[in-house]
């Protein structure tokens, strides 16, 4: 008789209770994650997208239709999910505008191969598939884009604005484009054009106005800081002064609680007291002998030197934030002192004016014509605080789109034409390729005719119709005909429209989605280990308990095994700082 084979015994890798998905099924699950996030997205793309109200959990609300904003305000968990939020994050962060198009293409891809995966096509196929199709794509913007003339200023400037009202079409300020666009265009030249450094771009949000109260100031701009007596009898202008940086406190002190000071006789009490006085005055009198005629400062400025300055005909501003503080000094030049002692010439700044002006309900401290670095600031208005945030973010994107027009020069057609001429020239050359790969290739080329189709949709057009029609005219060269939201034919030459866009921008969403895609499908199992975050999830439970208890009424009315509630720690610590207080009073 034949002896059997040995049991192989069992290897336990993986700690009891961990869950493990893999396979086509978890591939297929991270797919309908993405289609999720897409779903989500979808509404919000193009000039009749919609807006969405995302509320927090401490109440807080925000109106935004910007991609990469509702991504990070829905706090994703969903593994697969999150690869959508970072490519997102990447376009805002790398070129400013089409982060919903960057995810709603991602997401078409893999719902495009989706049944190829079911009926077991390999994913390293469909991969391949997508990277040569991308490439096509990437040379195909680039043969077609048009390149900026930098020649003729006014023509380049014309241009440009077309490119900054493009990327506000979909936004809240749509109905001030030209408006905000001829702001746009200002504040992106009047930065070093070898640099163009975006933070120099200073934002202040004014609450009431209307939108056309929005003013760009050609320097830096701050809010006014709190001044203590005397300030208004400083001066509140000047042309051409000298300004003082400092991250000095210029304050007298007061003896500190429960300070001891022992001493000989009374005089020698009188010198400790004077002591400080000395020490203020002989820093006020360093900093008048440099020339200075604005001081600001990080730290407090108080009254003695308020008044101190104001007898001198300076003006003083203490408390200034840390990121004005920067931008003035990077564009009045000099350094931010730490010491009033030793201030040479060279650690001042100067600007054309100085100037506190009245703007709303606030006062704000201006500097223009500043030497250093060229440098301005947006001053917003509006009326709700959540209607002035989402201003903030159209202008960042569209600032970004005038900054990636001005260094690269190169546009194409927006209103999804592109997409379209994309798609009919990826499906030309895939009738090239036998195989497996002319399908992939083929589903790449339907995927981008996902943006021209929600454009349609969310304007309340009949997107069939409409992609028949942009799909003959592609076929027969008109390679710039896109969407048209208010026309009654429904589609246009979008390059005649002065619809543009940067062609970086497609070039890097194409990329980015192509990649993302094949990240999830290359992805065949996941690992998660409740216990591990079970037990993660009880020690935060532990030390909210540990930290929150402070007397044994807490501890007896809070159990370990129930859940602990904000409104029961509330009302415990009310509780115990009410008797403290009860005590307090019978003593």
């Amino acid at each position: 008789m034949q002896r059997g084979l040995p049991m192989q015994p069992t290897v336990v890798l993986l700690r009891e209770g961990t869950d493990t998905s893999q396979g086509n099924p978890q591939l297929l699950s991270n797919i309908s994650a993405c289609l999720a996030i897409s779903e989500t997205l979808s509404s919000t793309l193009g000039p009749r997208g919609m807006d969405k109200l995302i509320v927090n959990e401490r109440g807080e609300a925000q109106i935004t239709n910007d991609g990469a904003t509702i991504l990070k305000l829905l706090d994703i968990v969903h593994p697969a999910a999150r690869t959508l939020v970072d490519i997102a994050r990447a376009q805002d962060s790398e070129v400013g505008d089409g982060t919903t198009s960057v995810v709603l293409l991602a997401a078409q891809l893999l719902k495009e191969v989706r049944g190829y995966i079911e009926e077991g096509v390999s994913p390293h196929m469909i991969m391949k598939g997508f990277r040569k199709a991308s490439q096509l794509a990437i040379d195909r913007i680039k043969e077609i884009q048009v390149t900026i003339d930098k020649s003729d200023p006014e023509r380049f400037r014309s241009l440009l604005l077309k490119c900054a009202s493009t990327s506000m079409s979909s936004k809240l300020i749509h109905s001030e484009k030209p408006f905000f666009a001829n702001m746009v265009v200002d504040a992106v030249q009047c930065l070093d054009q070898d640099d163009l450094d975006e933070s120099l771009i200073g934002v202040k949000k004014i609450p009431g106005g209307g939108m056309q109260d929005s003013l760009l100031v050609g320097g830096v701009a701050f809010k006014k800081t709190f001044t203590y007596a005397g300030a208004e009898q400083q001066p509140k202008s000047f042309k051409n002064p000298l300004i003082l940086s400092l991250n000095v406190e210029l304050e007298l002190k007061a003896e500190k609680d429960n300070a001891e000071v022992r001493v000989d006789a009374v005089s020698d009490y009188q010198a400790i007291v004077d002591a400080e006085w000395e020490i203020i005055y002989r820093k006020l009198d360093a900093i008048e002998k440099t020339g200075a005629k604005v001081v600001l400062s990080k730290l407090p400025i108080g009254d003695l030197a308020t008044q101190w300055f104001a007898d001198r005909d300076i003006f003083c501003a203490g408390r200034v934030p840390g990121g004005d503080l920067r931008r003035v000094v990077q564009a009045v030049g000099g350094s931010i002192q730490s010491t009033c002692s030793d201030i040479a010439r060279e650690h001042l700044g100067t600007c054309g004016s100085f100037e506190e002006r009245q703007i709303g309900g606030e006062r704000y401290n201006i500097l223009v014509d500043c030497p250093k670095a060229k440098t301005c600031t947006l001053l917003l208005r509006g009326g709700a605080e959540q209607f002035i945030e989402e201003v903030e973010r159209s202008l960042h994107d569209a600032i970004m789109v005038v900054k990636r027009a001005v260094r690269n020069g190169d546009i194409v057609a927006g209103g999804g034409a592109v997409e379209m001429d994309l798609s009919a020239h990826i499906r030309k050359d895939a009738l090239l390729i036998p195989g497996k790969l002319q399908l992939v290739m083929s589903a790449f080329a339907k995927a981008l005719e996902t943006i021209p189709r929600q454009i349609c949709d969310n304007a309340g057009l009949d997107s069939t119709d409409i992609l028949n029609k942009l799909r003959m005219k592609h076929a027969t060269g008109e390679k710039w005909y896109g969407v048209d939201v208010d026309g009654a034919d429904g589609v246009r030459d979008n390059m005649d429209a002065f619809v543009w866009e940067p062609s970086l921008v497609k070039v890097n969403a194409i990329s980015s989605a192509t990649e993302a895609a094949c990240l999830i499908l290359s992805v065949d199992e996941t690992v998660r280990n409740p216990q591990s975050e079970a037990k993660m999830l009880g020690l935060a439970h532990h030390l909210v308990l540990r930290n929150v208890r402070s007397g044994e009424g807490v501890g007896a009315c809070l159990d370990g095994e129930e859940e602990l509630t904000i409104s029961a720690v509330i009302e415990s610590v009310e509780y115990h700082l009410f008797s403290a207080i009860s005590k307090l009073i019978s003593v």
